[in-house]
Formats: structure tokens, sequence, C-alpha cells
């Protein structure tokens, strides 16, 4: 019945299509950008609670209707203290969980303090604060608005091939006292070629 009132719609209704018709409502205003765009997973654990509560409420009103009973509750007085147990720890179990999430901080928007993940490992400090002194020789250029001229090409390939530094009169392999040495990657492959055996 639903796809013919459908099909006599498609069928009878003028179809007049135009770019403000083809749009996405939002609320009056003019649409910008995509409408895939990421989004917040905190909406997410705030809409599963709602909806958590918002089941509860429709599980009470059949035990409202039950428990309100006078034939069940004339029949047997303990079956309305029966229910009313029931519902207390089914309210209880629920109000235990949204506690949970509450303090664990679940339900705070802005996090104060990010949980960093702590693991296991079994490398020392001191290899950490090694590696750290070890390239801490590297000095950041400071910022300046002079602009320096190019190198020519030229330049650069005679460089290569004598292995020196035109530009500054200095040695490829860094021999002058202001200048550090140029040193090989510190971590070799593990995989053997001739070129990477010393």
């Amino acid at each position: 019945m639903v796809c013919v009132a459908f099909l006599i719609n498609k069928l009878l209704a003028p179809s007049n299509p135009t770019p403000e018709k083809l749009t996405s409502y939002e609320c009056g205003e003019e649409t910008t950008g995509n409408a895939w765009l990421p989004f917040n997973s905190r909406f997410y654990v705030i809409a599963l609670i709602f909806l958590l509560f918002d089941v509860e409420m429709v599980f009470i009103f059949p035990w409202a209707t039950v428990f309100g009973s006078h034939e069940i509750n004339n029949y047997d007085p303990r079956w309305g203290w029966l229910a009313l147990t029931e519902m207390f720890v089914f309210l209880g179990i629920l109000i235990l969980g949204l506690a949970y999430v509450w303090v664990k901080g679940d339900l705070d928007w802005i996090k104060p303090k990010p949980i960093v993940p702590i693991t296991d490992t079994f490398i020392p400090k001191s290899l950490y604060e090694k590696l750290n002194a070890e390239q801490s020789v590297y000095k950041v250029k400071a910022f300046s608005l002079t602009t320096v001229p190019p190198v020519p090409l030229e330049t650069v390939l005679t460089a290569e091939t004598t292995g020196t530094n035109e530009t500054s009169g200095t040695s490829g392999t860094g021999g002058t006292p202001g200048t550090p040495p140029i040193r090989k990657p510190m971590f070799k492959p593990t995989f053997k070629k001739p070129g990477n055996e010393q």
C-alpha cells in the first residue's frame, strides 16, 4: 500500500527541481562546505547514556502498571514488594553504570588531564638521554628576514666532486674547529650490503 502511494505521488506530483530545493536544509542558513565532516566521538557517549535511560523509562511504564494493579496486590501483597524490589535492582544497576562512567570522566566534555598510556619497556632511560645528548649538537638556524642568494648548480657539482665546499672554504668532512664533523647514520640497516659493511 505504501509503495502504491509513493508511485501515485511520483506520477502525479510536478517535478520542478531547483538548486535551492536540492540543497540540504540547515535551519534557513545557507550551507557552506561539505556535509561529510569528522564527528566528535564524545557525542556518541552522551547519546548512548541518554538512550540507556530513555529505554529505562520504557521499561518503567509496564512495571508501574503491574505494580499499581489492585487485583494482583489483593491476591497476594508480597507481589507488590517483589515488583518494588525488582525495580530497585534494575534502577540500581543503571545508576551504578552511570556513576562508573561519571567517575571515569567520560561525561567530561573537556578532559583536563589526558591519560597517557604506560607501556612496559626494557630500554633504560640512560640510553634515551645518551641519544638526545649525541643529537643535541645540531643547532637550529635563527630566523631572519634576509634572503640568502641561491648557490649556482656548477658550484654544488664542483663541491661534490672535489669534496670541498667552495662557498665557505671548509672541507666536506667538517675539518674546521667551528663546524661539527659529518657523521655516519647511527642506526645501520640489518641487511648486509657491500657498501654498508663499515
